[in-house]
């Protein structure tokens, strides 16, 4: 328990941000499972557009130092290999 005004008050904020940030996170890992729905149903236009659709999303989380960069760019380098390997004329996949 907080010993004193200030205390209440900063215990009070990191609540509102951590409902932020998991609410954040959740938004995140439902665009990569889209992506990756996506890519499982063998559409790689489908795939690609909700893939250019989430990486904004996900890149604010980075800047937003939610998620780290390393594995925002991990997610976002796997998901455009799969994109990539589905076929299609593979360009714009590599939204890095």
């Amino acid at each position: 328990m907080a010993n004193t005004k200030s205390a209440e008050k900063a215990a009070r904020q990191a609540e509102k941000h951590r409902a932020r940030n998991v609410a954040l996170r959740s938004r995140m890992r439902t665009a990569v499972r889209k992506v990756n729905d996506a890519i499982e149903k063998g559409n790689p236009e489908e795939a690609r557009a909700i893939y250019r659709a989430a990486m904004p999303m996900i890149d604010t989380l980075v800047n937003k130092r939610i998620v780290h960069r390393n594995k925002a760019d991990r997610h976002k380098s796997r998901l455009a290999a799969r994109i990539k390997a589905l076929g299609g004329n593979g360009s714009s996949a590599s939204g890095a």
